[in-house]
């Protein structure tokens, strides 16, 4: 068994383990392996091991790699999860299945317009992002701004709205972490509570929360996905594709 095999059996441990500590079905999670920086031999590899579902965050390189594993494109699952720039929305739409940064209504606009230049494509996935730990190098709108943005994109051809991603910072304390995830998922329910019943609200049903560190605090506290990519991958020295 290669390394890259045995750290995806480890991190699923992990994710079951924790699932079941929270009192959780595993099913009601999914793992997505964020594979920024590591070549496409990488993800193939994994892949073959059985993971689908493949994050990046940085859009030329993640293009150059979903385009190398075209020969795969009917088995993956790609989420671009990184801070977008305007300029780069048209890639995103025409390459990702999901985006989990949306942190103002510019982007998502420009996200469903230029989706909408691709009909063969299904409706892209899409995650309103919050920074609930306030920290200014962090992409994200306030918890407080959350609901009114998800209206917003709730509303636009060409986007699904999923739920919210969020990354805290990074704290050891594994009850600090808790909180920081509690404040998401409380946030989470509130919108999905309200809109229930709304259109544009039928599938708001992801909460992407936790990584390679705080996995078990963000099961704990309600995650439906999980971003985990040094666990998987190894630890990140330059780009490589």
């Amino acid at each position: 068994m290669s390394q890259l095999t045995n750290n995806l059996m480890q991190v699923k441990q992990r994710l079951e383990l924790a699932a079941e500590i929270a009192k959780r079905e595993p099913e009601e999670i999914e793992l997505l392996a964020v594979s920024k920086t590591f070549p496409a031999r990488n993800i193939e590899e994994v892949m073959h091991a059985g993971q689908t579902a493949f994050g990046e965050n940085y859009v030329q390189e993640a293009v150059e790699k979903i385009t190398s594993l075209a020969k795969l494109r009917p088995w993956l699952v790609w989420h671009f999860i990184g801070p977008m720039q305007s300029n780069k929305t048209k890639e995103i739409a025409e390459h990702f299945d999901w985006v989990h940064s949306i942190d103002r209504l510019k982007i998502a606009e420009r996200l469903s317009v230029q989706r909408g230049e691709f009909p063969d494509l299904a409706d892209l996935q899409v995650c309103v992002q919050v920074n609930v730990s306030a920290e200014e190098s962090k992409s994200g709108i306030p918890l407080g701004e959350a609901e009114a943005l998800c209206n917003a994109v709730a509303n636009l051809p060409h986007l699904t709205l999923r739920g919210l991603m969020a990354i805290p910072a990074p704290n050891p304390n594994q009850n600090e972490q808790r909180q920081a995830f509690a404040a998401v998922r409380e946030c989470f329910q509130q919108i999905k509570a309200k809109h229930l019943n709304d259109l544009g609200y039928e599938f708001f049903d992801t909460l992407s929360i936790g990584m390679s560190d705080d996995m078990e605090s963000a099961i704990a506290e309600g995650s439906t996905m999980v971003r985990v990519g040094t666990a998987i991958f190894g630890k990140r020295d330059k780009i490589s594709i």
